[in-house]
């Protein structure tokens, strides 16, 4: 199962190094290694809060998911991103930001850092959606009970999430966004902040509708279906489930691209930091966005999902700290270390939390230790 699903992400790797060794020597294999690394930890909440879409799917979308969702993943946000926020920045075209990137690195760099606060409200906006709809629905396992309880029940309060983004943004545009870092020093970017934050709001609102709608116009057909699973069980066929399919998996794949390039955001930018080389750069987070996809499809191909039930809680925390971070970064810089091993961190509390729960329940269902187990499940 491990090599049927990252068979593809080892081979990856392997030419993808020896590449780098030999076309560039080993202080590119390096640097192409950290990347790779870089981008698994700071894309594992991506992996887990897509396995929660990609489940969704039909086994058709899912390797469209791999095939196609791959080469956008690699090609457009690792390698074309780059360039093009390059090219509006320096109002070039494409070829001639690819030549700025081979021959003036330290210029294509500061082109990029320009960009960052208009690229941190964008992504930021988007990933703080996720994080409020997530937060504000009412579930009936909670891990933070505590906290999670009290604002699902806020959430019953109409367009909430919404008003406390643009609050966010607001706030966001009217303190960091005043001393946004550049190449130049610190510049008032208050009215590219409030544009970008915007378009990531109308983004994420444009897709997920969409997704959402055409998910509802399926209820009933899949009720339809439901019905004639049952009926075939009564008559001792086999039945499987095929997962959405159709317009609702399209657009529910358009989410995930979209959810996959926000979350690209801080790994492209953070890769600055290491290297200027536009194709080392392209190569390592290449390797990573690989893996990523392959842990996504483990994750729903095992129900490691239904398994841990926290998982997917302490992945939308960390998607919602990845938020605050990137809007921050508009004015401060923070380390990549510390971005990634936050998620980490996170979804390892979360991994554990979901261990100690499956642990009491067994203890309850054995007759032993029911108060334990009870106490466990009220965390």
């Amino acid at each position: 199962m491990i090599l049927k699903t990252f068979g593809w992400s080892f081979a990856i790797t392997a030419l993808g190094l020896a590449f780098a060794a030999w076309q560039w020597g080993w202080e590119a294999f390096g640097v192409v290694l950290i990347l790779s690394i870089l981008e698994i930890s700071l894309s594992f909440d991506n992996a887990v809060v897509n396995a929660g879409v990609l489940k969704k799917m039909n086994a058709f979308w899912q390797k469209i998911f791999l095939t196609v969702g791959i080469l956008i993943a690699v090609f457009g946000m690792r390698l074309v991103f780059p360039v093009v926020i390059v090219a509006i920045s320096a109002k070039v075209g494409p070829i001639e930001a690819v030549e700025l990137a081979m021959q003036d690195p330290g210029r294509y760099e500061d082109l990029v850092t320009d960009a960052h606060p208009a690229i941190a409200a964008f992504g930021g906006m988007f990933l703080l959606m996720i994080f409020l709809d997530f937060i504000f629905e009412e579930r009936e396992i909670t891990w933070l009970s505590w906290l999670e309880r009290p604002l699902a029940k806020l959430g019953k309060v109409d367009m909430l999430s919404v008003c406390i983004a643009l609050i966010v943004l607001l706030v966001t545009a009217l303190t960091f966004a005043t001393h946004a870092h550049t190449s130049t020093g610190y510049q008032d970017k208050s009215a590219t902040v409030l544009l970008a934050g915007v378009a990531g709001l109308i983004t994420y609102l444009v897709v997920g509708g969409l997704s959402g709608f055409f998910e509802n116009r399926l209820e009933e057909e899949e009720e339809r279906e439901q019905e004639e699973e049952e009926k075939a069980k009564a008559e001792g066929k086999q039945v499987s489930a095929v997962g959405l399919a159709g317009k609702a998996a399209f657009f529910l794949f358009l989410y995930l691209e979209v959810l996959d390039a926000s979350f690209s955001f801080d790994g492209v930018i953070g890769a600055f930091a290491i290297t200027n080389h536009i194709f080392w750069m392209a190569l390592g987070l290449g390797i990573g966005a690989m893996y990523v996809r392959s842990l996504t499809v483990y994750l729903v191909r095992q129900g490691t999902l239904d398994d841990y039930v926290y998982l997917e809680h302490g992945a939308h925390y960390a998607i919602g700290a990845l938020a605050v971070i990137l809007l921050i970064t508009i004015q401060h810089s923070i380390n990549e270390v510390i971005t990634g091993l936050v998620g980490v961190v996170l979804i390892a509390a979360s991994f554990l939390a979901s261990v100690r729960r499956n642990k009491a329940l067994e203890a309850d269902e054995g007759g032993q230790g029911t108060d334990k187990g009870k106490e466990a499940l009220r965390v």
